[in-house]
């Protein structure tokens, strides 16, 4: 089985729920729920940070990222989570760049909540339909008014750019990417393994 490279983004003050819910539907899933002890997920899941150090998200928990912008393999997929570090993290030029290079390598780019103003300040929703947290959709209208807000779709798909709104429904965008690479059995039973609601997805789907 070749794994797809899924790549996840870690910095100060990001939502828990906003990486670790991704990082547990794709560390959980398996193609085959018979042989869930003996063989992997079909992504390798990194966490990628700017500096080789502990992250340190809200409420103070402390993780270790797996790699640095520097020596970050190429990667199929990558998800930007959201929280109160995106304030400063859409202004991080090291950051935005590291985005924007990776970006047309990929197959896939998605956010998690407002992980979609750092795709916004990098350029990379020009001219697409996004979604964010219900808090921040006026400000993600205001900050970047060539973005088509959608207020109501908890998942958007727009071309190979992929956003979520807040915290939890980063755990749908997961399942949906899931049941686009294996199909909806893979994505329904990683669901039913997490104990999780399936089908769970309210998405704009624009491609």
């Amino acid at each position: 089985m070749i794994r797809k490279k899924l790549g996840i983004l870690v910095f100060d003050e990001i939502e828990v729920l906003d990486f670790a819910g991704p990082y547990e539907v794709f560390s959980v899933a398996r193609l085959n729920e018979e042989s869930r002890r003996s063989e992997p997920s079909p992504f390798e899941v990194i966490l990628i940070a700017q500096f080789d150090r502990p992250v340190v998200v809200t409420g103070g928990m402390k993780v270790l990222p797996d790699t640095t912008f520097e020596h970050c393999p190429p990667l199929d997929v990558l998800i930007v989570p959201g929280g109160l570090g995106t304030r400063w993290e859409m202004h991080n030029e090291k950051l935005l760049d590291f985005v924007r290079q990776r970006a047309p390598q990929l197959e896939l780019l998605a956010s998690v909540c407002t992980g979609a103003l750092v795709l916004g300040s990098a350029g990379l929703l020009d001219g697409l339909t996004a979604t964010t947290h219900w808090h921040s959709l006026q400000l993600m209208h205001e900050l970047f008014p060539s973005i088509d807000v959608d207020r109501q779709a908890r998942v958007v798909l727009d071309g190979k750019v992929m956003t979520s709104a807040g915290i939890s429904s980063g755990i749908d965008m997961s399942l949906d990417i899931l049941a686009r690479y294996f199909g909806d059995d893979v994505a329904r039973f990683t669901a039913s393994y997490m104990e999780y609601p399936y089908p769970c997805i309210l998405q704009r789907d624009l491609s």
